[in-house]
């Protein structure tokens, strides 16, 4: 029995119909759905008759054929909408997908900076403050990007947090600060030394207008009255080059992971880095552990006198 084409083209003139799916998201499913369909008909299984059975076989043979998960989770999901499509409009009586688990994925293990590094970008961003001699101007956008990164490092907040903090949530001699997170659920973050001097540089060096006019520590004239998240990133790239490291791999967000990694490294506990992070389940945060495992392994496969087999 040969491959049945029609229900794939049916398929995709739904979708095109109904979804309205681009013409580039369209030839995806096409391609995905036409290699399974090649491979049914190899075996003479049409698309309409595919047992569960079929399926599974699909899947070993891409895990044969060295696929990655991801890809193999894209065309399961194209063929799971297929049947489903299929069993709706009445041209089978079951869907055969509804038993299959999709391919395990592994999750990402997120980017972290080394503790040089991030000392580095902290010592360049806070280059030339002070120099008199330097414009104005300038010496405020350094002490403005040094108070943000002074904060991420210090206290790992997401950046909007980090953009949105009250005029008067930082104040010399206040150790700690309440943070609103996801949910508006409120966790307590613990301020370095140096974090609270860098923001009371820039509150010293920005205009009344800058500093002291708005209800953000980081005000700014949009819309919204603060500092806005792409500002803050392209910023932070800026002074990334200036370092010396890859702009592409520092970010906002990596070196929240960096504050993470970093605590759990010098011997942290799980829960208490969970907690300042705000995350609400702790396998989030577990995976900060598995960062640590890797250079562990990492550090085995390098350094042990046996590592090479001999």
């Amino acid at each position: 029995m040969s491959a049945a084409p029609s229900d794939v083209r049916d398929f995709l003139d739904m979708m095109a119909a109904e979804r309205g799916a681009s013409a580039n998201t369209l030839g995806a499913y096409r391609r995905d759905l036409d290699d399974y369909a090649v491979f049914l008909g190899a075996s003479g299984v049409s698309v309409a008759a595919a047992a569960t059975a079929d399926i599974r076989a699909y899947l070993a043979a891409m895990a044969e054929a060295g696929l990655k998960p991801t890809t193999a989770a894209r065309r399961l999901s194209a063929i799971r909408q297929l049947h489903a499509f299929l069993f709706r409009e009445g041209r089978r009586g079951d869907d055969p997908t509804m038993v299959i688990e999709g391919p395990k994925r592994g999750r990402p293990l997120p980017k972290v900076m080394g503790v040089d590094a991030v000392e580095r970008l902290l010592a360049v961003t806070a280059e030339g403050i002070r120099d008199p001699a330097r414009p104005l101007p300038m010496r405020r956008a350094a002490a403005r990007l040094s108070a943000l990164l002074e904060l991420l490092y210090a206290t790992g907040l997401r950046v909007s947090e980090l953009v949105t903090l009250p005029a008067g949530a930082i104040r010399p001699g206040k150790e700690t600060l309440i943070v609103a997170g996801k949910g508006g659920k409120e966790r307590m973050v613990v301020l370095s030394p140096a974090a609270i001097a860098a923001v009371e540089t820039w509150r010293a060096l920005a205009t009344p207008k800058e500093g002291w006019g708005s209800k953000y520590l980081f005000p700014a004239e949009a819309a919204a009255g603060h500092l806005s998240r792409q500002v803050f990133a392209r910023d932070l790239k800026t002074a990334a080059a200036a370092a010396g490291l890859p702009p592409a791999k520092v970010s906002p967000h990596v070196l929240r992971h960096a504050f993470a990694s970093h605590l759990l490294q010098n011997g942290a506990d799980l829960r208490v880095v969970q907690q300042l992070l705000g995350h609400a389940d702790i396998a989030t945060t577990q995976i900060y552990t598995h960062v640590l495992d890797e250079r562990a392994k990492a550090m085995v496969r390098d350094l042990h006198p046996l590592a090479d087999g001999e």
